[in-house]
């Protein structure tokens, strides 16, 4: 179903535009009831330029989030500040949502789950809440969905521009093991998979050829993967393990596909760390990100916190939203904590 909307005093380019009817059309709108997409196509293009994040919860009014705002969503389309106004999602939404998103088979999205999460065509992340269903006191599923956070992924070319100098050794051309530190929603993910694809494809304006690059996408978020079609471009050197478990994936493209660099998303457990210890050891070099925004966050860890402490990280990048969401505060040498930029 096509965005349809007066576009006289939008400030997005026509190309954009475009770009943004493309996204929304066949990676955001197909996976939504009926009702919540009618109200959708209405809001203005500048706004879901920037969005973020779409939040359904049941008997509670529509929000829509992104660059430092969160909007209620009227009936109509136009967004606004009064909860009252804000259309009111049903529990009949949410389900109709669910099914789509499931393809009308929760079941055999189980797995996924358990997680508490599901994603979508694009690589976009379905979160959701509801009762938790227990089995040997482990969560088997979770059933009755009351909320949904549909979180909307975009590919931003140029991303790792200001901080590429940093991870690579200018005299030998190696790509230094580097970690990427930031709060949720601050353009971890995003960051990550700029550096992927330059390193792979090479940056001739820094003399450097490109390397071979294992990504394990255990959500499939860095590349997209839907169908075995990824949408986002990861490189011509990129070799792509989907819906892995990070430990378990490192070790198979180490003995698989011999690597240059294996770069994953979001490490935190035990399982993660003896990997990464195996690839640094084996000579190849590792990019990877956590949640955290200053070196005391993430040495509260102790999985990170034992990783810091072998200095296995020659590079520490801490992103913010400050100034829009990938906002660099600093890069630090991780031996010795020396300020880099």
């Amino acid at each position: 179903m096509k965005i349809i909307k007066d576009e006289h005093n939008s400030k997005v380019s026509s190309s954009q535009r475009y770009q943004i009817y493309e996204l929304f059309d066949t990676e955001i709108f197909p996976f939504l009831s009926l009702n919540i997409r009618n109200i959708l196509k209405f809001v203005k293009t500048d706004i879901l330029e920037i969005l973020e994040e779409i939040r359904l919860r049941a008997n509670r009014p529509l929000i829509i989030a992104g660059n430092q705002f969160d909007y209620f969503v009227e009936p109509n389309g136009k967004v606004t500040s009064i909860p009252d106004k804000g259309y009111i999602v049903t529990k009949e939404d949410i389900q109709k949502t669910l099914t789509l998103i499931s393809a009308s088979s929760l079941y055999a999205l189980e797995e996924e789950m358990r997680s508490g999460y599901i994603t979508i065509k694009g690589g976009h992340r379905v979160g959701f809440t509801g009762k938790a269903v227990l089995e040997q006191g482990s969560i088997k599923t979770i059933k009755d969905i009351t909320s949904l956070n549909i979180r909307i992924s975009r590919e931003v070319i140029g991303a790792a521009n200001k901080v590429i100098k940093h991870i690579i050794d200018p005299i030998t051309g190696r790509v230094f093991n580097t970690l990427i530190v930031s709060p949720p929603n601050c353009g971890k993910t995003t960051m990550l998979r700029d550096i992927i694809r330059q390193l792979s494809n090479g940056i001739p304006s820094k003399g450097f050829k490109g390397v071979n690059i294992g990504v394990v996408d255990e959500r499939s978020e860095l590349a997209g993967i839907y169908n075995g079609i990824c949408k986002n471009n990861l490189g011509i050197r990129t070799d792509i393990l989907d819906s892995c478990p990070k430990g378990e994936g490192i070790i198979i493209l180490l003995r698989s596909m011999a690597p240059n660099v294996i770069a994953t998303d979001e490490i935190g457990k035990n399982d993660d760390a003896l990997a990464i210890e195996e690839a640094i050891n084996a000579g190849v070099s590792i990019i990877t990100t956590v949640h955290g925004s200053n070196i005391k966050d993430i040495q509260e860890r102790p999985v990170i916190r034992n990783i810091l402490a072998k200095k296995f990280f020659e590079v520490i990048i801490f992103l913010s939203r400050n100034n829009g969401p990938g906002t660099i505060e600093q890069v630090i040498n991780g031996k010795n904590l020396n300020i880099l930029r």
